[in-house]
């Protein structure tokens, strides 16, 4: 694999002191051929300020324009933030947006409550575009029935027949005193985004020692397969474990919006990998071969693209690429053991790069996007991979005559 080109979707430096920190980064590469990336922005990672804000790329990624639309935080009369915006093609022209909503009405409560651990009220909303992302509709509140601390965790994905999910996680909120219970989970529909069946559950550690954070998945084939890679945290060795990969299918009962169950689950456990790191985003490629573009916090700090080329079981270091090197500059009390998972998430508010995303462009080529800057200026970055020995994209390689 080879980094061919690098470049900036947006350049923080140059926006005011309310929108300088940008991160949370999503891709969407549209049928027509453009590229949209989502972000949060807002004087600091989120803020009570915090909105989220688009691109557009019409070239492949190597140009990037702001669309100017500028979304609702006011939710019945309720000041909130927002955290990401995650974009599925549905259809084709037809765009739906992701994001999660946070209550801002105690603007001075921080996103996590280090003495109960649990985090602000939310809501998972909805938005739909036409035209490309240039305008979109009112939200619509989505039910995650009786889950509380949800928030939304990573891409939404869309499989070949039409069925799509949206991943988040749940956990406590912010004034509940009982132990968290940490689990990922999906919900799917199977018309478009018209309606969703009740959660399903993806991943809970039977005994809660295992955090399965930030759950990214890519879909596999065309009914409803996946692959799923996690950030893993052990509160038992205070410390993070290997990225951890779950290979898994919608349950099609389970994922039909008339089921009654609130607890329709996937069985099998996500299983650990040699992938050292915390946020994992996955790629499986039309040949079957794996992408894991992976943040590591070590020293230095790096985003690695890894290749697997046996459906995720190894993933030999020769076959990696270094996409981008950290300077970490940000006051940080953990390291990587005897981790305090209060001060663990005073940290993640701290981190000044990160937030992997990956998306195959039409014309073969991988495009990768994260955030990157200090602590008081981070941008929106992105990246392009050829992956062949020679350096040819997957569309660009010829067969032998």
């Amino acid at each position: 694999m080879k980094v061919e080109e690098q470049g900036l979707i947006l350049d923080a430096s140059a926006r005011a002191e309310r929108e300088r920190i940008a991160f949370f980064t999503s891709l969407c590469p549209l049928r027509s051929g453009m590229v949209l990336a989502g972000f949060q922005v807002g004087p600091a990672k989120h803020a009570p300020t915090s909105t989220v804000r688009l691109c557009r790329s019409e070239d492949g990624g190597r140009t990037w324009a702001e669309i100017p639309w500028r979304f609702e935080t006011l939710l019945d009369d309720v000041p909130g933030s927002l955290a990401m915006a995650e974009m599925v093609e549905a259809a084709p022209g037809r765009l739906l947006l992701f994001t999660t909503w946070f209550d801002r009405s105690e603007p001075e409560r921080p996103l996590f409550d280090p003495v109960t651990e649990g985090i602000l009220h939310s809501r998972q909303l909805l938005a739909v575009s036409t035209d490309d992302g240039e305008t979109w509709s009112d939200w619509r509140q989505l039910d995650t029935r009786d889950l509380k601390g949800c928030a939304g965790t990573g891409p939404a994905i869309c499989w070949p027949d039409g069925t799509l999910a949206y991943a988040f996680e749940s956990f406590k909120e912010f004034d509940d005193p009982r132990p968290g219970r940490h689990a990922a989970w999906l919900l799917v529909s199977r018309d478009g985004g018209e309606t969703f069946a009740p959660p399903l559950r993806v991943a809970q550690h039977p005994e809660h020692r295992l955090y399965y954070w930030d759950q990214r998945l890519c879909p596999v084939g065309t009914e409803g397969e996946f692959l799923a890679l996690f950030w893993t945290h052990d509160l038992i060795e205070k410390q993070d474990r290997n990225v951890h990969l779950l290979r898994g299918s919608l349950p099609r009962s389970a994922t039909h919006p008339t089921n009654t169950s609130p607890r329709a689950t996937i069985l099998e456990l996500p299983q650990e990998t040699s992938l050292p790191g915390q946020i994992a985003a996955p790629l499986v490629l039309p040949d079957g071969r794996v992408l894991a573009f992976i943040v590591n916090r070590g020293q230095p700090g790096t985003l690695r693209l890894w290749l697997s080329r046996d459906g995720g079981a190894t993933w030999p270091e020769a076959e990696s690429v270094v996409v981008h090197v950290h300077d970490e500059r940000a006051l940080l009390t953990q390291g990587s053991r005897d981790i305090d998972f209060k001060e663990y998430w005073e940290d993640m508010g701290k981190w000044s790069f990160g937030h992997p995303a990956l998306r195959v462009l039409q014309e073969g080529s991988v495009l990768l996007a994260y955030y990157a800057g200090t602590p008081d200026c981070m941008s929106i970055h992105w990246a392009r991979v050829t992956l062949d020995e020679n350096g040819a994209s997957p569309s660009q390689k010829k067969e032998p005559k």
